[in-house]
């Protein structure tokens, strides 16, 4: 392996690489964040420190590398640059160094969160920077800031890039009704991202402003306003769960349809109906996130019933892979257990998100373990277990190898049960009253035991994800050889050769005006 090359590397198979090798960089740091976290509150009274702030600095550095430095770009940096344009048919992006500049702006944007570990003031304002406290704290908020900022510029021209790559790029003959629903997808999240990645932009820069420049934006004893900030903040931070949640399920959808060897079921709903329907509502549901911050009551009723509607197009998605699941031929390899894994989890974090959307029942429940829960469900393990089934149904294609079909599966079922068994603790004793962000909780002893089982639940999970990784280092160096297509897949990435030479395809391929990625027989 060249190293020059892959440095200089402007193909999309190679920049998408070196997104998946970046992001599971970002997420070993989050992980190890979280078990630090975690034996902390193992048991009352101090356990690793008696610092309150340095738990804070953990807890920052858990949620802004996750969700920045993880799953965004795990899902629309390397499954949108390795996929999207052999999906379509193309030789490469729009526009191979702009898409160069967005991975490695990307790694700046890690190696500046990494500082958080280095410098003498470390960010310690979580991954929302709520004001007031991050305009008074010692923590270094422009570092969280200057995060920020270059992670969602380089998402910003990512999403420019493959818009343009999926308007002008297809392969004849491929129309935009017969695109994969990954890609469906990934390009609602782009559009979300580019809309909204501004206004975290702008509130993130004035929040600097205020600390560093003197300026009153978010203070109140100048006529500033906290809630600004904050309505800022979740004006991008909840359509960005879509910008995690639709590629997420694209991934799903390709792996159901192929080992369930069945069309994607009431496909057209899915995606008018799904996909169109949560981008044209995302915008509009960030008021949840607010019902016990002072917002007036007009407000709080208006945006509850516009979450309790966000979840028609979102079961529309959920029920489209129920029926592609019916009376499918299935088979159960390691992605597709990753799938169902998804599926599961998934209806759990919904059907626990709509007490959520009540005003009433948030009033209560609100700055819970309850709520922590209930988006580590929905969002975080079903995200991350999508973006792990993913790169194993792609393996074979970027490696030409396979992986141990036994460890995967293994590395599974530790994952499953180690993440069950913390977060249906931690919904149980949110809705006791055990609240979220305390490094001690000397208040509340009875939930010592709980806090111990979540603790061995998470070093369950995290020997289970760290097999799966070894499973593709090992799987990649020395695996059987795959051949080109080794799940049967009638997609189109499938028709090339297994790793795709430059350029994807000897020549241009082309398909027939009724070719469907999803052409397996029909019921």
């Amino acid at each position: 392996m060249n190293l020059k090359e892959w440095l200089f590397t402007t193909d999309h198979k190679r920049v998408g690489i070196l997104y998946l090798i970046g992001s599971i960089a970002a997420f070993a740091v989050a992980g190890l964040a979280a078990m630090l976290m975690r034996l902390e509150l193992s048991q009352l009274g101090p356990t690793l420190t008696d610092n309150p702030t340095r738990y804070n600095v953990w807890l920052y550095t858990h949620g802004a590398v996750m969700i920045l430095g993880f799953q965004i770009p795990a899902l629309t940096g390397f499954f949108a640059n390795y996929c999207i344009p052999l999906m379509i048919g193309a030789k490469d992006v729009a526009f191979p160094r702009v898409n160069a500049l967005s991975v490695w702006l990307f790694y700046v944007g890690l190696i500046l969160a990494l500082l958080t570990f280095v410098v003498p003031d470390p960010p310690d304002v979580m991954w929302t920077g709520y004001p007031p406290y991050s305009t008074i704290t010692t923590g270094n908020t422009a570092l969280y800031t200057f995060t920020v900022l270059i992670l969602g510029f380089a998402s910003i021209i990512g999403g420019v890039n493959f818009l343009t790559t999926v308007a002008y790029m297809r392969a004849p003959g491929l129309k935009w009704s017969n695109l994969n629903v990954f890609v469906w997808c990934t390009l609602g999240a782009f559009v979300l991202q580019l809309i909204f990645v501004p206004v975290l932009g702008t509130a993130v820069t004035l929040l600097s402003f205020d600390k560093y420049l003197g300026t009153h934006f978010f203070d109140p004893a100048a006529g500033g306003d906290v809630l600004t900030y904050q309505n800022l903040f979740w004006f991008y931070s909840h359509p960005a769960v879509y910008v995690i949640f639709m590629p997420f399920i694209g991934v799903v959808f390709e792996i159901v349809a192929t080992f369930a060897r069945n069309r994607v079921f009431n496909l057209k709903a899915a995606l008018w109906g799904g996909i169109g329907g949560i981008v044209i509502l995302s915008g509009v549901v960030w008021v949840h996130h607010l019902y016990v911050s002072g917002m007036a009551d007009w407000i709080r009723i208006g945006q509850m019933i516009t979450t309790l509607m966000i979840s028609v197009p979102v079961g529309l998605l959920v029920i489209s892979l129920a029926g592609t699941l019916y009376k499918g031929s299935i088979t159960f390899e390691t992605p597709m257990l990753y799938a169902l894994g998804v599926l599961f989890l998934f209806l759990i974090g919904g059907l626990t998100g709509i007490p959520l959307a009540l005003t009433s029942l948030t009033l209560h429940l609100s700055d819970t373990y309850y709520v922590v829960g209930h988006f580590h469900y929905v969002m975080a393990v079903a995200g991350t277990f999508a973006i792990f089934g993913g790169v194993y149904y792609w393996f074979p294609k970027m490696t030409g190898r396979m992986y141990n079909e036994f460890w995967g599966k293994v590395g599974f079922w530790l994952t499953f049960v180690g993440v069950n068994l913390v977060f249906w603790i931690m919904m149980t004793v949110g809705v006791k009253g055990m609240p979220r962000r305390y490094y001690d909780y000397q208040h509340f002893p009875q939930f010592e035991s709980a806090h111990q089982w979540m603790t061995v639940g998470a070093a369950i999970l995290g020997v289970g994800f760290a097999i799966a990784v070894l499973n593709w280092i090992i799987g990649a160096m020395k695996g059987p050889l795959a051949g080109d297509n080794p799940w049967g897949s009638k997609s189109l990435e499938w028709t090339t050769v297994s790793p795709p030479p430059h350029g994807n395809w000897p020549h241009p391929p082309s398909v027939d005006h009724d070719w469907t990625p999803y052409d397996y027989a029909k019921r």
